[in-house]
């Protein structure tokens, strides 16, 4: 009886320790299949998102040519596209090389390439850009005045249709009022610029007007183009006690002529933007424009992404300007400006 009952015993024990394992082995079979299951549905999410195709964006650049404001503008508007796109966003860069007629064969080489956007910089590529196309979005900068660039009958501030940008006018008041404020005893005022730019002629009579009001006389001294710009410069330095120039492509891309004539005759030059007047100039009340072209490229990553309808979206402006001074030409005219005025940051 005793054997028969330790042998009962044995198989009741080895019977619950057979269906334990049984148990066991079922509930991590389970566990597993749950696991593969999850890693499964994990691979083709990660592989249906792989094969999503990512939103990239061309943007044609139309620089109308080079120096060191267009550049600055030019920049800024490219590190704030990358900065909001990195990678997704390809800029086709080109220069005009001064050449209106060239802006117009860029323009029209973005169009057939039906780039995402334009970005027109400086005033004969903006009016190559509202020539060439209707229904590309076009941005603007280094635009003076947007109304005189386009021919626009009324502008409240909102150019409509395909195009808005960044204005670069400096309060124009405020830089004859620093004219005055830094040469009193001046009595005549040479406004030196470019016919070709319509906005340079904006500039000039602006100023003159504001001049004149101040009791200077003041003379309008235009160059066609580079050619002939050392000889009206001449001129304008031969009968001038001061000369001003405005944020003009062809003045600044031939800083070194204007300076060679100006300050050997002992004529100070008067500048529209900083470039300028780290050329030739004395002095300046002038914008950023690495700021403007970034507030460009702000703008074009709003219209690209669709939160901006570029023909709502009204032309924006530099938030800040500085009075700056050239110490090396100050210097060498025996000029000395008041302390708000910030020293040029000169290369060495």
């Amino acid at each position: 009886m005793k054997k028969m009952l330790a042998i009962l015993l044995c198989a009741t024990m080895a019977f619950s320790l057979a269906a334990c394992g049984s148990s066991s082995s079922s509930t991590l079979t389970e566990t597993t299949e749950e696991a593969a299951e999850e890693e499964t549905e994990e691979a083709e999410e990660t592989e249906e998102a792989a094969t999503e195709t990512t939103e990239t964006y061309t943007v044609g650049i139309c620089q109308l040519v080079q120096h060191d404001a267009l550049d600055a503008a030019t920049q800024g508007f490219k590190d704030a596209l990358t900065e909001a796109f990195g990678d997704a966003v390809t800029f086709d860069e080109q220069n005009a090389q001064g050449d209106s007629n060239t802006c117009s064969t860029i323009i029209n080489s973005f169009v057939s390439a039906d780039v995402d956007l334009i970005l027109a910089n400086a005033t004969a590529a903006l009016q190559a850009a509202q020539a060439g196309t209707d229904t590309i979005p076009v941005l603007g900068t280094s635009i003076t005045d947007y109304a005189t660039a386009l021919e626009l009958d009324s502008f409240d501030g909102t150019v409509g249709g395909n195009i808005s940008g960044t204005s670069d006018l400096a309060p124009l008041a405020e830089q004859a009022a620093m004219l005055a404020e830094l040469f009193p005893d001046a009595e005549t005022v040479g406004l030196l610029y470019c016919s070709a730019e319509a906005n340079s002629q904006y500039q000039v009579d602006n100023v003159q007007a504001e001049l004149e009001s101040l009791g200077y006389t003041c003379t309008q001294y235009s160059f066609s183009d580079s050619n002939d710009i050392a000889a009206v410069a001449q001129s304008a330095a031969d009968a001038s006690d001061v000369i001003y120039v405005p944020t003009d492509n062809t003045a600044a891309a031939n800083t070194e002529i204007i300076d060679n004539i100006c300050r050997p005759a002992g004529v100070p030059v008067i500048a529209g933007e900083e470039g300028i007047c780290e050329g030739c100039g004395v002095a300046t009340l002038s914008i950023s424009y690495y700021d403007i072209g970034y507030i460009s490229g702000e703008m074009a990553a709003q219209i690209l992404t669709g939160e901006a309808d570029i023909s709502t979206m009204p032309i924006e402006y530099a938030p800040n300007v500085t009075k700056e001074y050239n110490a090396e030409i100050c210097e060498d005219l025996g000029i000395t400006v008041p302390d708000d005025y910030v020293a040029i940051a000169t290369e060495e």
